[in-house]
């Protein structure tokens, strides 16, 4: 049975400008400039402060009614809620006190060859015939960027029939592939780690330690990975210290050849910290950083036309449209320069806090001294929501008298030790980091006597949430610290 009734019901949507604001909150100092440009081609009537003098709108009134099928006349826009009242714009009234040192220069981009046409040249060194040529290039496209071909052969023969159109056996590809393997860096077109190190250890200057390491590679190779060094001395019969020259040998080389490849043509992700913390006289200054806080205005045209409809006494469609445009992109200006004043109040604010609440580790940089934070508490003193600070916090880089940090790593849960005191789980994870890196490398700790040796400084913590705590430092276990 169908029934029809009336509900009532409150409900709450965020606006298309409110997610528009928070989206411009969560972008770094990077993608909020292109951010900015993609808005001042968008919108003509948005222009920046210091490509013409123009005189800047303060005060217009977003409050219009909406237009309907009515024609509207020019007369009943009012223009003064769009022009400032004042003979010099606010933006003239501002300090310029800048030096050379505070110049904007743009990053300069770095033409180079990528790694894979690099190894082709190379390639056009050797003599070969045109067939064995276009497989040795198809050889050179298979590798990944970090210099391995991680194909089968037998794979690499049938793609060269089906889209090369060369019918060729496994033999000659790995005659050919011998040849690629000679290219520089060396190791590049390995199949796998243990060849890769084989290939380096072949371009070396043969010695005692070079020659221990090959055989080690190539007849031990498990048990090196392993770290069974005694199993190692029993094979080989010789000293301790011949062991660990072929050793140190071994980790000079690298595991990644193509990786190291400075004309790599991988993308470089560039960090501009969002603030600067400055140290002075003893007290911690925070400054937001100048790409974040733009000068712009409402364009003087716009301001002009609106002008010239005001004094017309003539109405029509296009007039109409015209005026209807010109409304729409000067909300538009308004609203854009209304969020990026709140996104840098915000962003300042937030900072703030962060930087007052943890002002002990700003002073000293000492990790030992930040305190138990999560975003509650910093949404509390800032009074914004925690998906606010959240956003601040996930992107936004600050840099320190000690280097430069992502805001989100100053935060972290608050574990109690053997007095009651709440620490921080970084300041563990940092005690817990010196301890490893003091501990004898002959004999390296387990983590049930790291978890003891923790139970002693005063952090009373389980053997299995230290190795939670190795892990996310990214350290292995003890017997792959184990040096010999």
């Amino acid at each position: 049975m169908l029934k029809q009734s009336l509900q009532l019901k409150l409900s709450q949507k965020l606006s298309p400008q409110q997610i528009q604001l928070m989206k411009l909150i969560q972008l770094p100092t990077l993608a909020f400039e292109q951010r900015l440009k993609e808005e001042l081609i968008e919108n003509p009537a948005l222009e920046t402060g210091k490509e013409n003098e123009t005189q800047e709108v303060d005060d217009f009134d977003n409050d219009f009614e909406d237009y309907d099928n009515e024609r509207i006349e020019a007369e009943d826009i009012n223009i003064d809620e769009y022009l400032s009242d004042d003979e010099t714009p606010d933006y003239k009234l501002q300090s310029n006190n800048y030096s050379k040192d505070d110049d904007e220069y743009e990053m300069p981009i770095i033409a180079h060859e990528s790694f894979h046409q690099d190894l082709l040249n190379q390639l056009n060194t050797f003599m070969l015939s045109d067939g064995d040529r276009k497989i040795a290039e198809f050889l050179v496209g298979s590798i990944d960027d970090m210099g391995y071909l991680r194909r089968e052969t037998q794979d690499i023969v049938d793609d060269l029939a089906f889209t090369q159109g060369i019918y060729t056996d496994e033999e000659t590809v790995e005659k050919i592939l011998l040849i690629v393997q000679e290219l520089e860096p060396a190791g590049v077109g390995a199949r796998d780690l243990q060849e890769c190190l084989l290939l380096q250890l072949k371009n070396k200057t043969q010695t005692d330690a070079i020659d221990l390491a090959t055989e080690i590679i190539a007849d031990q190779f498990d048990a090196f990975t392993k770290k069974h060094y005694d199993k190692l001395l029993q094979k080989y019969g010789v000293s301790k210290e011949a062991l660990r020259n072929a050793i140190d040998e071994i980790e000079k080389l690298n595991p990644k050849p193509g990786g190291s490849y400075i004309g790599n043509d991988r993308a470089v992700e560039h960090v501009i910290p969002d603030f600067t913390i400055k140290i002075n006289e003893g007290e911690l200054e925070l400054l937001l950083n100048g790409r974040n806080a733009p000068e712009l205005h409402v364009s003087k045209d716009y301001q002009e036309m609106l002008q010239t409809y005001k004094e017309s006494g003539k109405s029509s469609n296009a007039q109409k449209d015209a005026v209807q445009f010109i409304k729409q992109k000067l909300d538009g200006a308004k609203w854009f320069i209304d969020a990026i004043k709140q996104r840098q109040e915000t962003l300042f604010v937030t900072m703030h806090a962060i930087v007052e609440y943890q002002e002990e580790y700003f002073l000293t940089g000492d990790e030992t001294k930040l305190k138990p934070m999560i975003l509650k508490d910093i949404a509390d003193l800032v009074g914004l929501d925690i998906s606010t600070v959240s956003r601040v916090a996930n992107s936004k880089y600050v840099d320190t008298p000690y280097g430069t940090k992502l805001i989100k790593n100053f935060f972290s849960e608050a574990m109690v030790n053997d007095q009651g005191e709440e620490v921080s789980t970084i300041e563990i994870k940092k005690i817990l980091q010196n301890i490893i890196g003091d501990e004898d490398k002959k004999k390296p700790y387990p983590d049930d006597k790291l978890a003891d040796l923790l139970k002693e400084k005063g952090y009373p913590i389980a053997r299995r949430t230290v190795a939670k705590y190795r892990e996310q430092l990214d350290i292995p276990v003890a017997r792959m610290r184990k040096r010999i």
